[in-house]
């Protein structure tokens, strides 16, 4: 749209399909899936609702695709996003009814994870009353968008697949690591809730318990580390070398994401961190492409619901992961070049064009792969 401007296509409204597609197309529908495999019994699993569920979900993930390119925020779209919260209160019903009741540390972190993805929705409801008594320009309506997307991100989506790879591991995880790394980090998803609301209310105390929260945070996964230090070595001899990569892309996306978040402690870069749009995406695709979607990858690779023999999808995995570092290294660059005013980086929309072509040219190489095997 930068390089190229398309007169009948209103640009944000294909911003809103593009990022609740990304998030509740790809990332809730797979793990969707991979819950019901990995935490439900076989017997409870193949009830017909959870097959019904999910193709109804699916039906408002394509409601939303179609509506919101056409009309952005409207009737059509509204009713398509309401109906995907309803089904996913659902399904955490379903989930909390049906699964294991083993107490692991998985299970545990996956329940969390459910109650994070409800408290989330709260702020979806309140963007109603938001709109009708302050307006969108409001401090209220723009917080009730951040609450959804904070929980949904670092509470529902982090933390159910952190669940998942915990899951992986076949031998015991110490207990007392993980209730550290486990409270630190439901207190640190809780605390950091304040980095976003700062941007619209002035208060230093948001600050300093946002500090607090990223502080906490770092110590979970210090025991995050800590605890599955023991099973690194036996888990990596497990695995082949395009799981080993992947794996190793979520867990290092995953680990620059603490440190970029522990550079909000500083004031100054914390107040340019949402206004330089370019370090907001860089940011999101961090998350998004770089941890939920690796730690997915290597899921599927690992459990063979993607074959690692297959050229296709090895030249697959090469090409989204050097789209991804491409993309990721030229908006956080722009970022910092707009920070110390150096303005644009030369060719930087067809670089971001070229790059961006080999995200979507990976992902058709792994789809092919799957349609070949079937």
């Amino acid at each position: 749209m930068y390089l190229f401007p398309l007169d009948f296509l209103n640009y944000s409204f294909l911003l809103h399909a593009h990022s609740h597609v990304a998030m509740l197309g790809w990332v809730y529908m797979i793990v969707y899936v991979l819950v019901v495999h990995f935490f439900i019994p076989k017997e409870k699993s193949q009830k017909p609702i959870y097959n019904r569920l999910f193709w109804l979900t699916e039906f408002s993930v394509i409601g939303m695709m179609i509506a919101f390119p056409i009309q952005g925020y409207a009737l059509f779209s509204i009713v398509f996003s309401t109906m995907h919260i309803l089904l996913s209160y659902i399904f955490c019903r379903l989930v909390w009814k049906d699964s294991l009741r083993d107490k692991s540390p998985s299970q545990r972190l996956l329940l969390v994870s459910i109650l994070f993805m409800i408290l989330s929705t709260f702020g979806v409801w309140c963007l109603g009353p938001a709109v009708s008594t302050l307006g969108k320009q409001s401090a209220f309506y723009q917080i009730a968008i951040q609450f959804f997307l904070h929980f949904q991100f670092n509470g529902w989506f982090i933390l159910a697949i952190l669940a998942l790879f915990l899951k992986q591991f076949k031998e015991k995880i110490n207990e007392v690591k993980f209730k550290k790394f486990y409270f630190l980090m439901v207190a640190s998803t809780l605390l950091t809730v304040c980095f976003p609301v700062r941007w619209f209310i002035e208060n230093d105390i948001l600050s300093y318990v946002n500090g607090l929260g990223v502080l906490i945070q770092l110590g979970a996964f210090v025991y995050f580390y800590k605890m599955l230090q023991p099973q690194i070595g036996h888990f990596k001899s497990t695995l082949d070398k395009t799981t080993k990569i992947v794996y190793g892309l979520a867990l290092c996306s995953l680990f620059l994401k603490v440190g970029i978040q522990l550079l909000t402690l500083f004031p100054n870069l914390a107040e340019v961190s949402h206004q330089i749009r370019n370090f907001v995406i860089g940011f999101i695709h961090l998350t998004t492409l770089g941890i939920i979607t690796g730690f997915l990858f290597g899921i599927l690779l690992q459990n063979k619901m993607l074959s690692a023999n297959s050229s296709s999808l090895k030249i697959g995995v090469k090409s989204f992961i050097l789209g991804y570092i491409a993309t990721e290294v030229l908006l956080f660059l722009q970022g910092w070049f707009f920070f110390f005013g150096e303005g644009s980086i030369p060719g930087y929309f067809q670089s971001i064009l070229i790059f961006s072509i080999l995200l979507v040219l990976g992902l058709v190489l792994m789809m092919s792969s799957i349609i070949k095997r079937k």
